[in-house]
């Protein structure tokens, strides 16, 4: 591989197909959200996955082909730097909010505060948390309780801390060209992945069925479904990308020395096992 030479990529087409996909997606959704059809947001969905695989393809096959020099690496490395840098500000974000609820806006409905004037209007509401008493609470889906940190979400906790623990083994047998190894290490870390987004639906679905946690129950619930629902979306393309890294391993893309694409993934994984200790200890035990 020739090491000095600036890489200048050819035309693509696939960053304004995906642009396209993108924009059909979220247009069709928020058009969804006004009671139209989900016929735009399937389209948007299908170009971009579409597009996605394209374009990575090309890149893959651009790094097969030993077009990449030391400056390209360097660049993916700082770019999946600054882009797991800008998902911990939207983790960031969303925790700010749950912050602000239990921690401010809550407690000035309740009186307490310079602020604490709302309680005038509902004089016997009482400032807990989680909200399973509201003020107006024909307006709402109540909850009968809060979410328990046992069952579920403890055993998940496991499953994702073990994820984290075979993808390192996975990352270690890899420079050691083990491959057998990589490979198997790889796909227990897949199962470990998508075994929790099943418990998560599961958990859902009996948050929904049995406790009456939907997203209408207040704040509690909008809280809890956006916090954990956007994680478990991130944990799902985690296992996307784990699964393409597995494909490639099979075909022996990787390297002991040359393996980046194997080393972001895992990198992102790590991400997503750090933030769920977070939401574990903030939405489920505090």
């Amino acid at each position: 591989m020739n090491k000095d030479h600036y890489f200048v990529a050819s035309p693509s087409p696939w960053p304004i197909v995906t642009a396209a996909g993108l924009a059909l997606l979220l247009g069709g959704f928020g058009f969804l959200l006004h009671g139209g059809s989900m016929v735009p947001s399937i389209l948007g969905a299908i170009v971009l996955l579409y597009a996605v695989a394209r374009w990575f393809g090309a890149v893959i096959g651009e790094n097969q082909a030993g077009l990449y020099s030391d400056q390209v690496n360097r660049s993916f490395r700082i770019g999946m730097g600054w882009f797991i840098f800008s998902e911990v500000m939207l983790f960031a974000a969303f925790f700010g909010a749950l912050f602000y609820v239990r921690e401010l806006a809550v407690p000035w409905l309740g009186g307490e505060g310079a602020k604490g004037v709302a309680h005038l209007l509902w004089p016997h509401f009482v400032s807990h948390w989680p909200l399973l008493e509201m003020p107006r609470s024909s307006d709402f889906d109540v909850p009968s309780k809060a979410m328990s940190p046992y069952g579920i979400p403890a055993f998940n906790t496991a499953v994702l801390l073990t994820s984290g623990f075979t993808i390192t083994l996975a990352h270690w047998a890899l420079k050691r060209n083990a491959r057998r190894a990589l490979g198997s290490w790889l796909l227990v870390t897949i199962v470990l992945g998508a075994s929790f987004v099943a418990l998560q639906m599961h958990e859902y679905a009996h948050a929904y069925r049995d406790l009456d946690l939907t997203l209408h129950s207040g704040v509690y619930g909008s809280t809890f479904y956006l916090l954990t629902g956007l994680h478990g979306l991130h944990v799902t393309l985690g296992v996307i990308i784990l699964t393409v890294m597995l494909g490639r391993a099979l075909k022996g893309h990787f390297t002991p020395t040359e393996h980046f694409g194997f080393e972001a993934a895992s990198w992102y994984w790590h991400f997503v096992d750090v933030v769920w200790l977070g939401l574990y200890l903030f939405v489920y035990w505090w």
